[in-house]
């Protein structure tokens, strides 16, 4: 089972990767990174990530109270299209408390968005934190 790094370094595969990253949407921060961040900041995408991942989670239109009541986040990503970009939050379930999501950014010309969500998925079900 891949840890963060290597997870990391497994999205870093995908075609069109820009970067990405391992965040905690409760504080914000980066627990690791790789490539580049959007704005060439990873602690500011990752704290503005984060901002995004709590209004979904928080949201009772968007995440409605009796959706998430077993193991799986009520919310299971986030999709932001630029001019240039595909941006894509994967929600990470882990056995205690699920506050982590992976982010990653692709290149509108050479990504695959169809692509890169199942592979998001898979790693985010593989990923081991600690």
């Amino acid at each position: 089972m891949p840890g963060i790094d290597e997870s990391l370094l497994e999205a870093m595969r995908l075609p069109g990767a820009r970067g990405a990253l391992v965040v905690d949407w409760i504080s914000g921060l980066a627990l690791g990174a790789v490539g580049e961040a959007p704005g060439g900041d990873v602690e500011a995408t990752a704290a503005e990530t984060a901002e995004l991942a709590r209004l979904a989670m928080e949201s009772s239109a968007l995440a409605p109270a009796h959706a998430g009541q077993g193991k799986e986040p009520p919310v299971e990503d986030l999709i932001l299209t630029t001019a240039d970009a595909f941006h894509l939050l994967r929600f990470v379930v882990t056995t205690f408390d699920s506050t982590v999501f992976l982010f990653l950014s692709l290149d509108r010309a050479d990504g695959n968005l169809a692509l890169a969500r199942i592979r998001l998925a898979e790693m985010a079900d593989r990923m081991v934190l600690g």
